[in-house]
């Protein structure tokens, strides 16, 4: 029987430290994604000639950011 506790106590404690570490991937590839990828992405699509495609979605992803920003 105690065993069985031990068990459930232990599978517990796992899910919890799989949600944490699920949440801080989560939030350094959002975080990577948004300082490293996508200004490269858009530094490429300039370098390749394609101003014209790189312009909007700049616009986009800008205003996007600023209605989803989350103030202090």
């Amino acid at each position: 029987m105690f065993a069985i506790l031990i068990g459930i106590l232990m599978l517990m404690i796992f899910w919890k430290l799989l949600k944490f570490a699920l949440k801080a991937s989560w939030g350094l590839v959002k975080i990577l994604f948004t300082i490293v990828f996508l200004p490269l992405v858009l530094v490429g699509l300039i370098l390749a000639g394609l101003a014209a495609f790189a312009v909007p979605v700049l616009l986009i992803l800008g205003g996007y950011a600023m209605l989803c920003s989350k103030k202090l």
